[in-house]
């Protein structure tokens, strides 16, 4: 593979259009896969997406919209899926082309629920495509600064690093740097813990704990996160670098971390749905706090901040009660 080809941007979210506009800075035209035919309607009337990152301005006539995901994949050379984790089997439900000669890059920062997969393992299982043609997108980097055009970092991770380093070349700009990685699994599973741990951050933040604890909690998760990926995926890794550390960081202390939105309204006493429903977006930590509750249950890692979060939000367990239980363990 010497270019990404055409480009298919597979979702229409607020990661979706930043990724979108990091890509339209390389290529004359891509493709877009948006399901509902009225926010396309809309999105070309208006010259940028009518619900998230309204913002950004878009040339429309650089792009090829579809609510057809089939038309979209046969067009493409190059998918980059964007969709929340949990939507994502429901999606690909309505594909009848094959995709295994596609290179795909997966933004999902979450695991395929019931399949307890990472998203890159799902695609290679179910659709056969080949583990060197998968990349993952890992920051730490938000949309909303993306939008903004604020300095930030991204790593593309890859088995085959020349592949890597065509994604990175495609996402580079002015305000994006890139890094590439062969540590593909690793990626992937520290961007879900990551929103778990921010999620405990923002359930600590809305019961009133303050910085001192927060910067002991954070140092815990990152010791949590290494033992996982030591057990699950052993490989020479750095967990200080910033695809690791990074976006633990950032997801477990941004204003615009919609996890630690999240746990924020549990610790002030929310439910689950409630919370869920006032926020109007997907946190993708939820979900991935079962999922990886479920495949630690074979591995036996000793996770206390998982298990705490776990608790709160599945268990019904009082924040209050299982944050205290859970500082006696902290060091």
């Amino acid at each position: 593979m010497k270019q990404l080809g055409k480009v298919a941007i597979m979702g229409g979210g607020s990661w979706a259009t930043a990724i979108a506009k990091m890509m339209l800075n390389q290529s004359d035209t891509i493709n877009w896969y948006i399901r509902r035919d009225d926010r396309i309607e809309d999105f070309k009337r208006l010259g940028h997406n009518p619900a998230y990152l309204t913002s950004v301005r878009f040339d429309t006539q650089r792009i090829n919209f579809n609510s057809g995901i089939n038309d979209i994949v046969k067009a493409s050379d190059t998918l980059v899926f964007v969709t929340p984790s949990p939507y994502l089997k429901q999606h690909l439900k309505k594909l009848h082309t094959k995709i295994k000669d596609k290179f795909i890059i997966t933004a999902i920062k979450g695991i395929v629920p019931d399949e307890n997969m990472i998203v890159s393992e799902y695609f290679t299982k179910e659709y056969g495509v080949p583990k060197d043609n998968i990349a993952v997108l890992a920051g730490p980097c938000h949309a909303e600064e993306v939008a903004m055009e604020r300095l930030s970092y991204l790593t593309i991770g890859c088995s085959d690093i020349a592949k890597a380093e065509i994604v990175a070349q495609h996402l580079t700009s002015p305000y994006i740097k890139t890094s590439v990685s062969t540590d593909v699994e690793g990626i992937e599973f520290s961007s879900v813990l990551k929103n778990v741990y921010a999620i405990a951050a923002g359930i600590c933040s809305g019961l009133k704990y303050g910085d001192n604890f927060q910067a002991v909690l954070m140092s815990n998760a990152l010791r949590e996160m290494k033992r996982f990926l030591q057990v699950a995926y052993a490989k020479d890794r750095h967990v200080s670098e910033s695809v690791y550390l990074g976006d633990l960081l950032v997801t477990g202390y941004s204003n615009f971390s919609r996890n630690r939105t999240f746990g924020t309204m549990i610790g002030k006493g929310y439910s689950v749905k409630t919370a869920q429903i006032e926020m109007e977006m997907i946190a993708e930590g939820y979900y991935g706090t079962k999922c990886m509750k479920e495949i630690n249950r074979k591995l036996h890692v000793n996770m206390p901040i998982l298990d705490a979060v776990y608790n709160i939000l599945y268990e019904r367990i009082s924040p209050t009660i299982e944050i205290k239980l859970l500082t006696d363990s902290l060091r």
